[in-house]
């Protein structure tokens, strides 16, 4: 009788697919470059519009005579720098008026909490949820009575009260990475709280405080219910500047992208200037 044939056991077979982790390292670079040209497209096209005449501003070609017509008319039909001086007025205000609330309610908040003080931070926070068309009537006819309306102080005021939750949220978020240890020095060697608020805290939440300046400034600066609803001429910021190029007639591509262009431009320009304090201050305490 023969023996029966024993089977050799084999060693497993490890099947590599090299592509795999290519894609996998090439994947998060390539949507971060499909979402950076998305956001950027609107911003690409409206530039481009704005040098176009109002014929070849209909057409989706890159391929055109690029002119300054329709800036020369923006400047002639407008008094832009006006209202690029509301802009200014209303941004600085709002921004100046909110860190002074601000600051010194997170202060409080992160160094004295209470029970109630998640509850305050989350019921401030609910307030933005708000409908800002909601409340427009009783603050339009309010603001008619006290002399408000179309004022830059009437602006300042209604763009404090929608962004203060937001500054102090990030204020809190900020003071509160900060030791407290180095507040009880300074109370030992006897500092007062203003002393400890301008001395102590401040220079060490300076990247945060900067982030939360500019991103007011930003939220001021493109902010436009309120602006179109409350003001008219003498307080006009730039977002009411581009709106009076929507007229009964229709939409002029051309003109209507080159007011925006000129409005956005300022902004656009801060923005990138100071993108890396920006994202200094958006992380600030992120890592320990």
């Amino acid at each position: 009788m023969s023996n029966p044939t024993v089977p050799v056991a084999r060693p497993p077979v490890h099947i590599t697919v090299p592509a795999l982790g290519a894609v996998k390292r090439v994947l998060p670079g390539a949507l971060a470059w499909l979402i950076s040209i998305a956001l950027f497209f609107p911003i690409f096209w409206m530039t481009i519009t704005a040098f176009k005449t109002e014929r070849d501003a209909y057409s989706l070609s890159l391929v055109f005579s690029p002119t300054f017509d329709s800036f020369r008319e923006v400047f002639a039909r407008s008094d832009y720098f006006a209202f690029a001086r509301n802009s200014i007025l209303i941004s600085v205000g709002v921004t100046v008026l909110c860190l002074a609330l601000a600051v010194p309610a997170a202060y409080t908040m992160a160094f004295f909490p209470t029970r109630r003080t998640q509850k305050l931070l989350l019921w401030m926070l609910s307030t933005k949820m708000m409908p800002s068309v909601g409340v427009l009537v009783p603050i339009y006819v309010l603001w008619k009575d006290v002399g408000l309306l179309d004022t830059v102080s009437g602006l300042v005021i209604v763009y404090t009260l929608m962004n203060l939750p937001i500054a102090v949220w990030m204020a809190f978020t900020y003071f509160n990475e900060i030791p407290r240890d180095i507040l009880e020095a300074g109370r030992i060697d006897g500092a007062a709280t203003w002393q400890e608020i301008v001395y102590l805290l401040m220079p060490m939440a300076l990247p945060g405080l900067a982030s939360t300046a500019l991103l007011l400034v930003i939220l001021s600066w493109n902010e436009a219910f309120w602006s179109i609803n409350l003001s008219s001429s003498a307080a006009a910021p730039l977002t009411v500047f581009i709106a009076s190029y929507s007229s009964p007639e229709g939409l002029f591509w051309a003109k209507l992208s080159a007011a925006s262009l000129l409005a956005v431009a300022p902004i656009l320009l801060v923005g990138w200037l100071s993108q890396k304090q920006l994202v200094r201050g958006l992380t600030f305490g992120a890592v320990k």
